[in-house]
């Protein structure tokens, strides 16, 4: 199979697509003001050809900020393209569309991977399609958009998660998932006092969440949201921590990106070495896929501010095109088979 990254920072789609010939699945990243259009026209140029799509950024050695971002594979995939609906309700309504496409494209956990555009809800969405994707231990790779809208086959969605199957027809495909955090001292806190809905953490071992969290880092309210950046929340998950970011101060409260509960166990994180982290990433990939087709990523929005600032964006995305053909999106969270994480990488390589 070939993957084949197409970009126009004046959102110009043509421009975009102008090296794609016979695509088997094309991924579309666009923004606001153009997504409903570029969708549209996307489906004119390639009528029937399963695609997904959603608001935001891509890259693969520079990122687009604005304008569109196409990325295709082509040359040896079986691909199909679907839609759960109401994924704020009842995403289980709409599974047996799932159920469909998994009978339809066939293919086992060696060569086949789903990958995700979801506008919200995603924790859910991700148990409801787990639902069917472990009777065959097939992997997924995802993550959010913007503006609560994806597409699918040239239809615009709210209120949904948009998602593909992929086989590689010509090799295996692996998921793989980037923590640059490591534990912060011993500290262990007791959630309570939360609002599942609105990702809220009310109070952390009977205080407040919000003064527990200054007093520990010694910052002001108004650097709260920069300081998780450096010091995200942590769940235990197994022998995963799922990152935990903040998202804004609300009273004595913190909201956060991701769903915290009564009772829930979390810890403190601080940035490790990430340029070490991700050269053994890349290492890692290397040694598991001497031969590699390409490489899909989700680069979460804060890891990208937090590369930008320190300079290492640019720097990144070349370390990571040493694989090959890496391309991929900056979302708002990213997903790694049934979980919903923040402030991580997720990717998928094909053989």
């Amino acid at each position: 199979m070939r993957q084949i990254f197409g970009m126009s920072h004046s959102g110009n789609l043509a421009e975009a697509v102008d090296r794609l010939e016979n695509p088997q699945f094309i991924m579309l990243m666009s923004n606001n003001a153009q997504f409903e259009t570029h969708v549209k026209t996307l489906e004119k140029m390639f009528p029937g050809v399963p695609s997904i799509g959603c608001i935001g950024m891509s890259y693969d050695t520079a990122v687009v900020e604005e304008g569109v971002g196409i990325i295709a594979f082509t040359d040896g995939v079986t691909a199909t393209a679907n839609v759960l609906e109401q994924v704020s309700t009842m995403p289980i309504k709409y599974i047996e569309r799932l159920e469909e496409d998994m009978r339809r494209v066939g293919g086992t956990e060696a060569d086949t991977v789903c990958i995700d555009f979801c506008a919200g809800n995603d924790a859910c969405v991700l148990t409801t399609i787990n639902t069917v994707l472990s009777q065959r231990k097939i992997s997924l790779v995802g993550g959010t958009g913007d503006g609560g809208k994806v597409s699918v086959n040239g239809k615009i969605y709210e209120d949904a998660a948009a998602y593909a199957l992929v086989r590689n027809q010509n090799g295996r495909v692996k998921t793989y998932k980037e923590n640059i955090y490591r534990k912060l001292g011993n500290y262990r806190f007791i959630a309570s006092d939360t609002d599942r809905e609105n990702y809220v953490i009310g109070t952390l071992n009977g205080r407040s969440a919000k003064q527990v969290y200054k007093n520990i880092l010694r910052v002001t309210d108004e650097e709260i949201l920069t300081q998780t950046f450096q010091n995200p929340f942590g769940k235990i998950n197994g022998e995963d921590t799922c990152i935990i970011s903040i998202k804004e101060v609300q009273g004595d409260a913190l909201a956060c990106f991701r769903q915290v509960n009564d009772s829930d166990v979390l810890i403190l994180l601080e940035l490790s070495d990430y340029e070490a982290v991700v050269r053994r990433t890349i290492e890692m990939i290397c040694h598991e896929f001497p031969k590699r087709s390409a490489v899909f990523s989700v680069n979460c929005l804060f890891r990208y501010k937090l590369f930008c600032e320190r300079g290492y964006m640019e720097t990144y995305l070349e370390e990571m095109s040493e694989l090959g053909s890496h391309a991929g999106l900056v979302g708002y969270g990213e997903h790694y088979n049934n979980r919903f994480v923040n402030q991580s990488m997720t990717c998928v390589v094909f053989e």
